[in-house]
């Protein structure tokens, strides 16, 4: 029993110790970014880049936001639905794993996106790392 509790412990040690970055496509000329400017992108407030979401419900996603913009899933949920409702943006595609969010990146010269800092590889560029 002991040996459960410690691995468990140990396994909530190390998913708090998990790193979200910000990745953009290799070709983009973005080398840095600041946590203030992610969130212009990931709330609708510039087009100069094209969100990838993570899906809704994931840990990961409430992580990311809770970082850049100090927003929870529901009020990040709210201010989409107002900017799709009126017209000023298109709700970011969501991808249903790093994997998925990580290829998007790589297909897409104007897409920006975040994944867990373990799932960078050479497709991708980080641009931001978030404890």
């Amino acid at each position: 029993m002991k040996i459960l509790i410690t691995a468990c412990l140990l396994a909530n040690a190390l998913c708090a110790q998990a790193e979200t970055v910000v990745i953009v496509n290799k070709a983009n000329p973005a080398t840095r970014m600041f946590g203030e400017q992610a969130s212009q992108f990931f709330l609708g407030k510039s087009t100069m880049f094209t969100p990838v979401d993570q899906p809704e419900s994931s840990a990961i996603r409430a992580d990311f936001y809770h970082k850049v913009a100090e927003k929870d899933p529901a009020q990040v949920k709210a201010i989409w639905s107002k900017l799709v409702f009126t017209g000023k943006a298109v709700q970011p595609k969501e991808y249903a794993s790093n994997a998925e969010v990580k290829k998007a990146v790589a297909a897409d010269p104007k897409a920006i996106g975040y994944i867990d800092k373990s799932a960078v590889d050479d497709t991708v560029k980080v641009i931001l790392t978030l404890p």
